[in-house]
């Protein structure tokens, strides 16, 4: 052992307990958890903090990354220049910082994962948006502290106009513990900061009015609010991400999965690297090909897919078996005054608030201070100039200006400041001008010192400067949400923010299925020729049609028998000469399969409701069936069976009853069968039914089902497919027993060709009628008169030659409005938007929308 050495011995247990919490608290401290105030961790503090120093400004001109990173590293940050350029590289990439702080010129990596060039061959600077970060540095708004030798002074926190830890967010692992912050819109986190300073008793609830939800740079859609609500509430949850993902279909019919935003923090790359595999490996099928179309225009991943195979069950597999849909564990750890703690939305809020209204009082009082010093300094020149000759005279008789400051200070009561600032003073400021310069800058300071006293004073003024501050801030940097939300089934809130608003819901032949807003169909006079509805492919025409609102449940139910669920919301909204979506795309149906009958019903959680309400079923054959509608209230993806098809028959029809209806089953033929719904007893799901009418002959078939109440007024309507209709009283058709051949229903001819719908229908009914074409009229039951059930009667629709009725449904009348468009032309305005003539039969909705807009 060395002269003047000492061995002191130590348990070894005790050394390494203290030594690793010592280097624990190293990493969470100073290293890998952000600042509560300015959401940055020392790094990231340092490399803003250098490139300041350095003067690359948004406004100055790029420098090298290595000059940069040699900055920070040289002055502040000795612990390798990997770490300082990584740092500066992520805060320069647009896909990693929702709001970049570093602007970079040159390659800086990319979302597939490509690394960055090396720091000799980039440049870099400050964003705009970094310089409210740093803004009233110079102005002893924060504490500094020595850097890592004690030659120079770094801040230990930065001024932050903005809160950056909820807009940018932030990753790290510490010792025991992690953080991981998702990132929110700027715009949302503003008004909830503004929400908050109005009333600091606000609840998360009421902040999530305004911050929605998290907001991430790549885009995509939040999958589920719960997740969110738990991380604002409690600082922890699980956000599920899915990518951005819509249906095309190529002239030749293939169709393709086109992604355009993909989730948070995914390698674009690599997914497509393992979709691959997972194609390969057949873990993934219905996929022909794989692509990436990706270019500086945006992101586009294309999956094109195999002949028989169902865009919506290959783009769940695609979410299920791949990074398109992922989760971001939200775990919002930050120091609050050294200390690691987790935090909710409105801690967050809060603690910035508290930073920032610190700042501002430090940024006041130094204001104030420097207004002082320099009022000070034009109280004795303005003593100096009211006493002219006299100093000029003490100034010229003095031997020296040590001399002459002495004399000043004692002569005029001068301070010492105040003897210099006249001793430096120029010659030119002895003009009367500058004299009125700097007796109208003095009052100016005085204004000044008076407005820094009263905020120094005021708790409300200093709010209202941060709430100022926050507006500008938006103004000028705030932008609209990239990243969408959606709700998942089950969640309340979709409802809430959608309106409850009727929608008309069209089906075409080959599957194509959209909603239209109800407003858009315009009532006009029987005979009309109608208006352009759906455009459609050249053999495809509008085979359902049918009203319900946002709200209700939309029942599939296929020519096969099977049911199917949808929210009326789910439907893709379109205009009215719009095509629509396939249906394949919304509900998993079989290509083989089609859609026969739509119901909707506004819960299936009530069980009186369930209990006594039925379905009642009717085949093209004639076979009916009863069920109860609580056997279909539980909703599955892939659909359920809900009656049982006889070999040779396909469902016609399906509708609500009360279990006391009366039903009505009409032929092609142009007969029609009457009967009480109690005939029919009531039967399982996958029950056949019984037999409801007896066809004529083997090219007979069944063309519709009514279930009309007992008590009801409404009278029933046959419409014929070259456009012939009528009404008759329900008594004009006389009750048997169900399976007989029935009554004439109206008069076949070749004029009026074969039966193609019956309806239930009263004076408060309008009556929508599409041809194969694509032609839509709407029709007032009110100018239908009642007529017998015997005759032919009257024409509702001019059909073109080659062209038929293809669908017919009612809706609810609207009240009429009357108001001239003009002088003497006969025209009125209805309340639907919609213009009648006297002369009706001749008058088109085309015609009356350019009369309108005229």
């Amino acid at each position: 052992m060395a002269e003047g050495e000492k061995i002191i011995p130590i348990n070894i247990e005790d050394e390494m307990r203290g030594a690793y919490i010592d280097y624990s608290m190293s990493v969470i401290i100073s290293r890998a958890l952000p600042d509560v105030r300015d959401g940055l961790k020392p790094v990231h503090r340092r490399v803003l903090y250098g490139m300041s120093e350095l003067g690359v400004s948004y406004n100055k001109s790029y420098k090298k990354s290595a000059r940069i990173v040699g900055e920070v590293l040289g002055k502040y940050h000795p612990h390798g220049d990997s770490s300082v350029y990584d740092t500066m590289v992520r805060m320069a990439q647009d896909w990693s910082l929702r709001y970049p702080l570093v602007d970079g010129q040159g390659n800086f990596g990319s979302i597939d994962g490509d690394s960055p060039a090396a720091m000799r061959y980039t440049e870099a600077r400050l964003k705009r948006l970094a310089d409210e970060m740093l803004g009233d540095l110079d102005k002893e708004t924060v504490d500094f502290q020595p850097n890592f030798d004690d030659s120079l002074e770094e801040p230990s926190v930065m001024p932050a106009k903005f809160p950056n830890l909820l807009v940018n967010g932030t990753t790290g692992i510490a010792v025991g513990m992690a953080t991981n912050m998702a990132p929110h819109n700027l715009t949302e986190v503003v008004d909830g900061i503004v929400a908050y300073l109005g009333n600091e008793d606000i609840t998360v609830a009421e902040l999530m009015e305004h911050v929605t939800a998290p907001d991430f740079p790549t885009g995509g859609i939040i999958y589920g609010y719960d997740g969110v609500k738990q991380a604002f509430e409690t600082g922890r949850g699980r956000v599920v991400m899915r990518a951005k993902a819509h249906f095309e279909t190529l002239p030749s019919g293939k169709e393709q999965i086109i992604v355009t935003e993909i989730p948070y923090m995914v390698n674009k790359a690599s997914m497509i690297e393992k979709t691959a595999a997972l194609i390969n490996e057949k873990k993934i099928e219905g996929i022909a090909d794989l692509r990436d179309e990706s270019d500086r225009d945006g992101m586009r991943i294309v999956y094109d897919l195999k002949r028989d195979a169902m865009p919506t069950v290959v783009l769940n597999n695609l979410f299920k078996y791949t990074q398109l849909q992922s989760s971001f564990g939200v775990n919002n750890v930050a120091l609050v005054k050294g200390r690691p703690m987790t935090l909710n939305l409105k801690d967050l809020i809060v603690y910035f608030v508290e930073h920032r209204a610190d700042v501002i009082v430090r940024r006041t009082r130094y204001e104030l201070a420097e207004a002082q010093k320099r009022a000070h300094i034009l109280e004795g020149l303005l003593i100096a100039l009211d006493h002219l000759d006299e100093v000029i005279a003490l100034i010229r008789s003095s031997r020296d200006p040590e001399v002459a400051r002495g004399q000043l200070i004692e002569r005029f009561s001068l301070s010492e400041v105040q003897a210099r600032a006249i001793l430096d003073m120029r010659l030119q400021r002895l003009t009367g001008l500058e004299r009125d310069k700097i007796v109208a800058e003095y009052d100016e300071l005085m204004k000044l010192i008076d407005h820094l006293k009263a905020v120094l004073a005021s708790d409300e003024m200093q709010r209202q400067i941060i709430r100022d501050e926050l507006q500008e801030i938006k103004e000028r940097y705030g932008d609209a949400r990239r990243t969408t939300i959606e709700y998942a089934g089950g969640d309340f809130s979709m409802e809430d923010m959608i309106a409850d608003e009727s929608m008309v819901i069209t089906i075409s032949s080959e599957g194509y299925i959209k909603r239209t807003a109800l407003d858009e169909y315009r009532a006009q006079g029987r005979g009309g020729v109608g208006a352009r509805g759906a455009t459609s492919k050249q053999d495809d025409f509008t085979e359902h049609l049918f009203v319900a609102t946002t709200h209700e449940y939309l029942l599939f139910f296929t020519e096969a028998g099977r049911v199917f669920w949808l929210k009326v919301y789910e439907v893709p909204e379109g205009g009215k000469a719009t095509k629509g979506r396939p249906i394949q795309n919304l509900i998993e149906i079989p290509r083989e399969d089609s859609v026969r009958s739509v119901l909707n019903v506004r819960g299936l959680r009530d069980p009186d409701y369930l209990e006594n309400t039925y379905l009642m079923f009717c085949t093209e054959q004639g076979t009916v069936k009863k069920t109860p509608l609580e056997a279909y209230s539980r909703p599955r993806t892939a659909g359920i069976n809900a009656i049982t098809i006889n070999e040779g028959d396909r469902l016609l029809d399906v509708q609500l009853t009360t279990g006391t209806s009366e039903i009505v089953v009409a032929l092609r033929s142009g007969r029609a069968v009457r009967f009480p719904e109690e005939k029919v007893r009531s039967m399982g799901r996958t029950a056949a039914g019984v037999r409801g009418i007896t066809l004529a002959d083997d090219s007979d078939r069944v063309v519709g089902m009514v279930c009309i109440d007992k008590d009801s007024e409404d009278e029933l309507l046959v419409v014929s497919e070259n456009g012939y209709g009528k009404r008759s009283p329900l008594d004009e058709y006389r009750i048997t027993n169900r399976g007989g051949k029935g009554v004439r229903a109206m008069k076949i001819t070749e004029k009026t060709g074969a039966l193609v719908t019956i309806k239930a229908v009263s004076d408060s009914d309008d009556l929508m009628i599409i041809n194969k074409s694509g032609i839509t009229i709407r029709l007032r039951m009110a100018e239908l008169r009642s007529i017998g059930r015997a005759t032919q009667g009257v024409r509702l629709l001019k059909i073109s030659q080659g062209d038929e009725i293809s669908s017919v449904a009612k809706v609810a009348a609207e009240e009429e409005k009357e108001a001239e468009l003009g002088s003497g032309d006969g025209l009125t305005l209805n309340g639907d938007g919609s213009a009648t003539t006297p002369d009706a039969d001749l008058t088109s909705l085309t015609d009356l929308d350019s009369l309108s807009a005229n």
